[in-house]
């Protein structure tokens, strides 16, 4: 199977091993593709890479539940605008 998304993310079997063992990160344009090919929902495997994405950037900081607050804040007043 590996070999399979491998081929279809036009990479190699050796890099995709390590984005499925968390050593390398999928691209975002990647997401889609490794969904099709696993039959899994694209929007639950963007939802997942998305917090992913977050957490890297906010796991070091003491702040990063307020911090996480504030943007669902954001978000929620976002889209109350569109």
């Amino acid at each position: 199977m590996q070999r399979q998304v491998a081929t279809a993310l036009e990479i190699d079997t050796p890099l995709y091993s390590k984005i499925e063992r968390g050593e390398r990160k999928a691209k975002r344009s990647q997401i889609h593709k490794i969904a099709e090919v696993l039959n899994i929902d694209s929007e639950e495997l963007l939802i997942l890479w998305l917090a992913d994405q977050v957490y890297e950037i906010v796991k070091d900081e003491n702040v990063a539940a307020q911090v996480l607050k504030v943007a669902e804040e954001g978000i929620k007043y976002s889209t109350k605008k569109d």
